[in-house]
């Protein structure tokens, strides 16, 4: 299915959304977490260093943003990822900010170079 551009209001709010749900480190790093496979709560503590309630919470927005999905066996909630456009979204913001980092560090060293010749 297409989309018609310019994007219509309602899908630009789900857009902006999921870009929000993404947005916090700690939430990248949980799902950095996940994508070795579905891991509990306590897992996902002692991975982060971060405490219970803040994972919980953290996991309850990927959770309503559709991106992780959970079951719970006993005391054990565990979380995995079953959106999995999260794999190749992350892969690509990486690979930018990489382009950027290089592009960065030529930039510099060539200005640094010209400042040390003049």
């Amino acid at each position: 299915m297409a989309l018609s551009h310019p994007l219509p209001e309602p899908v630009v709010d789900l857009v902006a959304q999921r870009f929000r749900a993404l947005g916090e480190p700690l939430r990248i790093r949980l799902l950095e977490q996940l994508m070795t496979g579905e891991a509990s709560v306590q897992r996902l503590v002692t991975a982060t260093g971060a405490g219970q309630q803040n994972v919980s919470k953290h996991l309850g927005v990927l959770l309503h943003a559709g991106i992780v999905g959970r079951r719970k066996e006993g005391n054990f909630v565990y979380y995995r990822i079953v959106d999995e456009v999260v794999y190749s979204l992350c892969e690509q913001v990486c690979d930018s900010l990489e382009r950027q980092h290089r592009a960065l560090g030529a930039l510099l060293a060539a200005t640094a170079s010209a400042a040390t010749s003049s």
